[in-house]
């Protein structure tokens, strides 16, 4: 009886025993899955890594910045400063001829005075300059408006006479902002070349635009505050230069531009 009882005992020694080995066994091939499907995610991960376009694979998203430099440089030997600094407001400018008309005004919040440009008028300077081959023209232009597009565009250059009888658009070698479009302008001459450029005019509604123009010879360089818009051959050998300047031909809503601050000069080596 005692040696039945001992075996009894044995066996579910034996069995027991057998069952641990079973769940350890077992262990042991559920781990060996488990690594086995974390080796392959992690393989599919770096492949996908490697496949995937720049951005996705922990490169830079954001554009890469380009630099530029402003390299324009104003003649050294004045030939006109106009800024209607002597001049009473309401009154216009003598330096200054037009079709039209225009009074010098002040404006909150900027320096200086203006001279209030007419719908549909072509401004010039009343003296005729015969400029040399090199020479630079700076002005300022500021929109008055509730937004940029409420004046059609507005065109200045350089036209062989200096008369002022006639409102002048695409004449001479010329410059247009296209206002009503928010975001164009052009460069032409009366020689057939139209190049058009995207410039956004849009934050310029009540803000100033400084204006800078090189010419050496035939090339013209043109810049809108210091961004450039123009560098090619616009003129002829022959052509003779006097600056012209015409205000939109519509205002809307109560738009209006003024103009100060021009500033023609030479360089004393030319």
């Amino acid at each position: 009886m005692k040696t039945k009882k001992i075996t009894t005992i044995c066996i579910a020694i034996a069995f027991v025993l057998s069952g641990v080995n079973a769940r350890a066994q077992f262990g042991d091939l559920l781990q060996k899955a488990k690594n086995k499907a974390a080796q392959k995610a992690s393989d599919m991960m770096d492949q996908k890594k490697n496949d995937a376009p720049p951005e996705e694979a922990g490169q830079k998203k954001t554009r890469a910045v380009i630099n530029s430099v402003f390299d324009f440089a104003a003649g050294d030997s004045v030939l006109v400063n106009e800024n209607f600094s002597s001049v009473a407001v309401g009154a216009s400018p003598h330096t200054i001829k037009t079709n039209g008309a225009g009074d010098v005004v002040t404006v909150n919040g900027e320096n200086g005075k203006w001279l209030a440009l007419e719908a549909s008028a072509t401004y010039r300077l009343s003296k005729q300059y015969f400029y040399p081959r090199h020479f630079t023209l700076e002005f300022d232009l500021l929109a008055s408006a509730d937004k940029i597009n409420d004046m059609s565009p507005v065109f200045f250059g350089f036209t062989n006479d200096n008369s002022a009888k006639e409102y002048l658009t695409g004449s001479g070698e010329y410059v247009s902002l296209l206002y009503y479009n928010n975001n164009q302008i052009t460069v032409a001459n009366q020689n057939g070349k139209y190049l058009t450029t995207n410039y956004d005019l849009t934050p310029y509604a009540n803000r100033v635009m400084h204006v800078s123009i090189m010419v050496d010879g035939e090339r013209m360089v043109a810049y809108l505050d210091k961004t450039k818009i123009a560098d090619t051959q616009l003129f002829l050998p022959s052509d003779t230069k006097n600056f012209f300047l015409s205000a939109p031909f519509k205002y809307n809503n109560g738009a209006k531009l003024l103009f100060s601050n021009l500033r023609i000069a030479t360089f004393k080596k030319s």
